[in-house]
């Protein structure tokens, strides 16, 4: 029987199956599961009402405070402590503190924590990043992540798939993030509800790792249950990147399955709810207008639109591409005058990494202000709400009512080359405007 990706990881983790369809319910066994600080303690209260006591195996869980820190708050700090004090008792090695950590989407594959074939459930609904990578991952409620604890599986019912298929060549300045809106624009919010989002193409086969990361982190945005790609060298040279780092640090890794090399891809004559195909050769960069991240537009049709604040960063686009590609754009100019432009690295190493670079002194030259690593404002936690009447352009993935401050204010989403171009005119800007 021919099979899509997804209903091969999903058959493979499925006991006793010999055959898998979209639309049956299946107990699948996991290899990940994560929360945050703002969801893991809603787990945990329910861990301990079902009267569990210890975890099914504390190496297949990750703790990352990343939401609400470093704790705006006494209850934030009260949510991080709890989190802490569960990783230390389950004895939680994979518990990542501030100064270690970064956002969990980011900070997963960076560690090597992903592979391809996994099956990972988070409590975040951006979990579905972890498709880059070839897994099936998807966000879920923290009710679903508790019984995972205590089980080592959870259920679900298989998605039908959707298959994009984008040719051409990308123009400058235009990557992952400009694909996925310009999806997201044609299909809606609702285009993709409850099915896999199977991203493929020449296109796709070019695009470095954090595109393909930024591509996959907004299928939700879709409707998406998740969003893969089909792992090539592309994604092994960053795996093996990812292990060399650990192992450096003198950390275990985990060995790569021989068969994702070789057999994890759909089959030829697999079937699929739809597919759809781009040409995406004249393609401009993409921007989200408010409310919806289906509002998508040009950047050429937005060039009247002034704002009030800018950030760059986010599991979206908080990557070292992502701030090498701001910085190039703003290098030698300064931020417009009363604009409030905010940089935040994903994770501590990609901070370490823009000092090396000396891309944060950059930043910091140019008037902008640099932030630990933090989901901050992309779901207007702190560090950097927006006011009544307030404009944002972010390289953040949600724009709705209210998402980042006040319900008065608007969120345009861009990818950062845009982000950057507009903190320097004040208003959205082509990049090829100011370079």
């Amino acid at each position: 029987m021919a099979y899509t990706i997804t209903e091969k990881i999903l058959l493979k983790h499925a006991p006793g199956k010999q055959d898998i369809h979209p639309g049956e319910f299946i107990w699948a066994k996991i290899d990940l599961t994560l929360a945050n600080d703002i969801t893991a303690p809603l787990a945990i209260e329910e861990f301990r009402k079902a009267g569990a006591k210890k975890v099914f195996d504390a190496k297949k869980m990750v703790l990352v405070p990343d939401h609400f820190t470093p704790a705006k708050d006494l209850k934030s700090a009260n949510q991080a402590k709890l989190l802490a004090d569960f990783a230390r008792e389950q004895g939680i090695k994979n518990y990542f503190e501030i100064g270690q950590m970064g956002i969990e989407h980011a900070l997963l594959p960076e560690l090597g924590l992903i592979h391809p074939g996994d099956l990972i459930i988070g409590a975040d609904s951006h979990t579905c990043t972890y498709g880059a990578l070839g897994a099936f991952s998807t966000g879920m409620g923290s009710t679903d992540i508790a019984a995972s604890w205590i089980t080592g599986f959870t259920w679900l019912r298989v998605p039908q798939t959707l298959k994009f298929i984008y040719k051409g060549k990308l123009k400058k300045w235009v990557g992952g993030k400009d694909l996925i809106l310009y999806t997201i624009g044609d299909i809606g919010v609702d285009g993709a509800l409850y099915k896999a989002m199977e991203f493929s193409g020449p296109v796709i086969e070019k695009l470095g790792m954090d595109s393909r990361l930024s591509l996959c982190n907004m299928a939700i945005e879709a409707g998406g249950k998740s969003g893969i790609i089909a792992p090539d060298e592309v994604t092994f040279e960053y795996i093996r990147a990812a292990r060399c780092r650990l192992q450096a640090a003198g950390n275990k890794t985990r060995s790569l399955q021989p068969e994702a090399r070789s057999k994890l891809k759909s089959d030829s004559d697999a079937q699929y709810a739809e597919i759809k195909e781009y040409d995406v050769s004249d393609l401009e960069p993409q921007v989200a207008c408010p409310h919806l991240p289906s509002n998508v537009k040009g950047v050429s049709q937005l060039k009247d639109v002034k704002v009030d604040q800018v950030v760059i960063g986010s599991c979206t686009n908080g990557r070292i591409s992502d701030l090498r590609v701001a910085a190039k754009v703003m290098k030698g100019k300064k931020v417009k005058s009363n604009l409030r432009v905010i940089v935040i690295p994903a994770t501590q190493n990609v901070y370490k990494q823009a000092i090396k670079e000396g891309l944060l002194e950059l930043f910091a030259k140019a008037g902008c202000v640099i932030s630990t690593s933090t989901c901050g404002p992309c779901l207007g936690g702190h560090c950097g709400l927006l006011a009544d009447g307030e404009t944002a352009i972010a390289t953040t993935n949600r724009n709705f009512f209210g998402r980042m401050g006040s319900p008065k204010s608007f969120v345009y989403l861009s990818n950062p080359a845009v982000a950057a171009a507009s903190a320097v005119t004040g208003r959205i800007t082509h990049p090829d405007e100011i370079r």
